[in-house]
């Protein structure tokens, strides 16, 4: 009995060769490269913020979107905690039974990232002292400040600071190394995140001033509400370099497809500059000046 009892033999193989030749075209769109089916897939951490989460609230969430929206194509995510393992189960793993990627676009990766292809960068950022207001540290607007203050008061601080900081060498210089806790940036629980040391640790009083990537101290800066956190962006110096450029990041291979990310990051970086801005993110230039200004987190 046919599957199709209301068509002759005719019509049905001229379905059949429709369907085929739909199947063959979503295959050539696929092989072609990311964006061929007009579907901008991102890799992205579903808990992460201030950069991502899977509620989409992060910054790069925004900037994705943003982006999907300047393509006029679907925005798809592919989550996944960005720790040890991201890039190969993301970027470089594909659908099972499927010759197509996961996902295509990773949105935030330190410029000159080797496991993938970076895009131009798209916002440049620096390292930041947080601490609670009016707990005997407003006047420190930097690491000199720190070094400054009377050593009775200096002994009482309590640090926190991520294993992979580049602060790390100066506190051990500064003989203040005794007095750090420190956390990891990749715990392998996903329910943790870094601005947890901020939200959790510093506003509960167990530490008294954190060492923390620029974004993550000016977002929970603005948005902690138990206690009053300032952030004070850090200047690099000469054998301690404290910003950096943020770039997005592609397979290797697909050099059209960066291409075309670079031309959304040139015309729309007053947009992403905005929504940056917005998240309470230390922009600075090459020099370590700030190019935005910060209205939360000022001392």
């Amino acid at each position: 009995m046919s599957w199709f009892p209301c068509l002759d033999r005719l019509a049905v193989a001229a379905v059949l060769f429709c369907m085929a030749g739909q199947g063959t075209a979503q295959q050539a769109a696929n092989d072609a490269g990311p964006g061929q089916d007009k579907v901008l897939r991102v890799c992205q951490d579903p808990n992460n913020m201030p950069f991502s989460n899977r509620a989409e609230a992060g910054f790069e969430n925004k900037i994705a979107a943003l982006f999907a929206q300047e393509l006029g194509w679907k925005l798809e995510h592919t989550w996944f905690p960005q720790r040890i393992g991201f890039i190969r189960n993301t970027l470089r793993a594909k659908v099972e039974n499927s010759d197509r990627f996961k996902c295509d676009l990773v949105t935030g990766v330190p410029a000159g990232f080797e496991m993938a292809a970076t895009t131009r960068p798209y916002y440049h950022s620096s390292y930041a002292l947080v601490y609670v207001k009016g707990k005997g540290l407003d006047g420190v607007h930097g690491l000199d400040d720190l070094l400054a203050l009377k050593p009775e008061q200096r002994r009482k601080v309590r640090f926190g600071a991520f294993s992979s900081s580049p602060v790390t060498e100066w506190l051990v210089r500064s003989r203040l190394i005794e007095q750090v806790d420190w956390y990891q940036n990749q715990t392998g629980d996903a329910e943790q995140y870094p601005g947890q040391i901020i939200e959790r640790d510093l506003a509960s009083g167990k530490i008294d001033a954190a060492f923390v990537w620029g974004p993550i101290a000016g977002y929970f800066a603005r948005h902690t509400r138990v206690a009053p956190i300032v952030a004070v962006p850090l200047a690099s110096r000469p054998g301690m370099k404290l910003d950096f450029d943020i770039a997005m990041a592609v397979r290797h291979g697909d050099k059209a497809f960066r291409q075309r990310i670079d031309q959304l990051i040139d015309a729309n970086r007053s947009r992403i500059a905005a929504i940056l801005d917005d998240y309470g993110v230390p922009q600075v230039d090459q020099q370590g000046r700030a190019v935005v200004s910060q209205p939360a987190g000022k001392p």
